[in-house]
C-alpha cells in the first residue's frame, strides 16, 4: 500500500516553490481586485444612466400630462410637443404617443408607429403616479428603447388620454458595451502585470532565503564553528537565523563530544587489550611454569571483565538516550532500597575505613532496579575517593510536592570548581592517573545523569576541594512522572 501511494501521480509530483506561490497569491489578488473594482463601477454606471432615462421620461410624461391638462383644445400645442420636440433632437432622441380611451392615435412622433408598436409599451400609470421604471424594448434592427406609459386628464372633468413615451438608449448601449470591452483588456492587462510584478517582489523579498541557503552550504564537518548570523535578515528571518545557529551549535558540541567520546573508547580498549596482548607475547616467548601462564589468564580475566563492564554502562547510556524508551514507575521506599545498597558496599567501605550512614525517609516513584543503580554508581565513587577515616552520608528528604530528594555526601578531597560542568560527561575525569589507580572509566555519573534523565529528574553536584563532594538528586512526584 504504501509502495503504490509512494510511486502515484500525486506522489510523484513536485511541490510548488514559494515563489510561484506568492506569484499566483498576488496575481490571483489582483486579479480579483481588479474584478470587483470595475464590476462594481459598471454596476454604478448603468445605474446613473437608468436613472438618467427614468428622469428624463418621467419629465417629458410631466409635460404632455399638463399640456393635456392645462390646454384641452390646443391642438397645435400637443403636436408641437409630440412630433417636433422629440423629432428635432439629434441625440438623446425620444417619441411621445397620446392615445384615447379606445387606444386611438390622437398625436404621436413621426416614425414611432414604425419603431414601437403600441402593444410593446407597458399598462398606463393612474394620471397621479409617476411612470416608475422603464421597460427595455429591443427592435428587429438591434436598437434598444426604454418605454413608459401613463393615464392623464384632459382638462378638469374631461376624459382621459394614454401617454406613451420612448427613450431611445441605444446609445447608452453602446457605451456600456465599450466599457465591458475596456473592462477585458483591462483585466488581461492587469493580470499580465500583476503577474510579472509578483514574481518580482517574491524573487526580491525570497532573497534573503538563498542567502541563507548559501550561508549553510558553506558549513561543513570542518566548519562547524560558522553562523548565519541574525543581524543582517528582515525581521521575519531573524528568528529561523537563530534556531540554525543554535542547531549549529548544538551540532557543533555534539559533534565535538562525540570525537572526543570516540577517542576515549579508543583509548580505553587499547590500553587493556595492548596490555593484555604484551603480556601474552612475553609470556609465549619461552615455555614458562603453568603458575605462569594461570596468572596472565588471570590478568586478562579482569582487564576483560572491567572492559564488559564498560561496554555494559556504554550500551545502557545509548539505550537511556533514545527518547522513545520507558521506565516503569512504582511507588516505594528508598530507605530500604538504600539499606540494600549500602549493605552490598559496606564491606568495601569498611576496607578503606569509610563509614556509611543512611538519614531519613522518603517515598519515591521510580524504577527500583535503576535506582540502586544509580545510588551504588554514586556510593562507588563516594567511597572510593574518600580518605581513610572519612564517611559518606546518604540522607533522604520529601519535598512539599510529593517529590523526593537523594542526597549522596562525602568527606573526601572534593573536585575543583572548573571539572564541575564537566563531570557529567562520558568518560571526563578530574585526575585520570587518580581514576585509572582506582579503575574508574569516568562513566559513573555520567550513568547516574541518564537514570534521573529517564525518570524526568535532575542531578546536580556541588564539590569544595579538601572539604568533599555532594550530589543531589531529584525525583518528580508520582503525578508528574505519570505524565512524562
Amino acid at each position: 500500500m504504501s509502495s503504490k501511494n509512494a510511486n502515484s501521480p500525486r506522489a510523484r509530483r513536485r511541490p510548488w516553490s514559494i515563489t510561484a506561490r506568492l506569484t499566483v497569491l498576488f496575481s490571483a489578488s489582483s486579479f480579483a481586485l481588479l474584478l470587483a473594482g470595475g464590476l462594481f463601477l459598471y454596476w454604478d454606471l448603468a445605474r446613473q444612466l437608468d436613472r438618467k432615462d427614468m428622469q428624463f421620461l418621467a419629465d417629458k410624461v410631466y409635460v404632455l400630462r399638463a399640456v393635456l391638462h392645462d390646454r384641452p383644445g390646443d391642438k397645435a400645442a400637443l403636436d408641437e410637443e409630440t412630433r417636433l420636440e422629440g423629432a428635432a433632437r439629434r441625440f438623446n432622441r425620444y417619441y411621445s404617443r397620446v392615445l384615447d380611451e379606445q387606444y386611438r392615435v390622437i398625436a404621436e412622433t413621426p416614425g414611432l408607429d414604425e419603431l414601437v408598436k403600441v402593444s410593446a409599451f407597458p399598462e398606463p400609470v393612474s394620471p397621479g403616479a409617476p411612470p416608475g421604471y422603464p421597460v427595455e424594448y429591443k427592435t428587429s434592427s438591434g436598437k434598444t428603447f426604454s418605454l413608459v406609459a401613463a393615464w392623464a386628464q384632459v382638462g378638469g372633468n374631461g376624459p382621459r388620454r394614454i401617454v406613451q413615451v420612448a427613450l431611445d438608449a441605444t446609445s447608452e448601449e453602446t457605451v456600456l458595451a465599450t466599457y465591458r470591452r475596456n473592462m477585458a483588456v483591462m483585466l488581461v492587462l492587469g493580470f499580465a502585470l500583476a503577474t510579472v510584478a509578483g514574481r518580482v517582489v517574491a524573487k526580491r523579498s525570497l532573497a534573503p532565503l538563498d542567502d541563507i541557503t548559501r550561508a549553510a552550504r558553506g558549513i561543513t564537518a570542518e566548519r562547524l564553528n560558522a553562523r548565519v548570523g541574525r543581524e543582517a535578515w528582515p525581521r521575519e528571518l531573524t528568528q529561523l537565523a537563530a534556531a540554525f545557529d543554535d542547531m549549529l551549535l548544538r551540532l557543533e558540541d555534539s559533534f565535538r563530544r562525540l570525537s572526543q567520546f570516540s577517542a576515549d573508547i579508543a583509548h580505553e580498549l587499547r590500553t587493556p587489550i595492548t596490555n593484555f596482548l604484551t603480556e601474552s607475547q612475553v609470556t609465549l616467548s619461552r615455555i614458562r611454569p603453568s603458575e605462569e601462564y594461570q596468572a596472565v589468564l588471570e590478568s586478562g580475566v579482569e582487564e576483560f571483565t572491567r572492559l564488559a563492564q564498560m561496554v555494559d554502562t556504554l550500551l545502557f547510556l545509548a539505550r537511556a538516550e533514545n527518547s522513545q524508551r520507558r521506565v516503569e514507575r512504582v511507588a516505594f521506599d528508598a530507605r530500604k532500597e538504600v539499606e540494600t545498597v549500602l549493605e552490598f558496599h559496606r564491606a568495601a567501605a569498611e576496607e578503606s575505613g569509610v563509614a556509611l550512614q543512611c538519614n531519613g525517609r522518603v517515598t519515591i516513584c521510580a524504577d527500583a532496579i535503576l535506582f540502586q543503580r544509580a545510588i551504588s554508581n554514586l556510593l562507588t565513587n563516594a567511597v572510593r575517593y574518600t580518605p581513610h577515616g572519612g564517611r559518606v552520608v546518604v540522607t533522604l528528604l520529601q519535598d512539599a510536592d510529593g517529590g523526593g530528594e537523594v542526597t549522596v555526601a562525602d568527606t573526601g578531597q572534593g573536585i575543583a570548581a572548573d571539572h564541575l560542568p564537566h563531570i557529567f560527561e562520558r568518560f571526563y575525569r578530574p585526575d585520570p592517573s587518580r581514576t585509572q589507580k582506582t579503575g574508574g572509566f569516568g562513566l559513573g555519573l555520567a550513568l547516574v545523569k541518564s537514570i534521573m534523565a529517564l525518570h524526568s529528574g535532575e542531578a546536580t553536584v556541588a564539590s569544595e576541594l579538601g572539604k568533599g563532594t555532594t550530589v543531589i538528586l531529584r525525583f518528580p512526584p508520582a503525578r508528574a512522572a505519570g505524565q512524562s
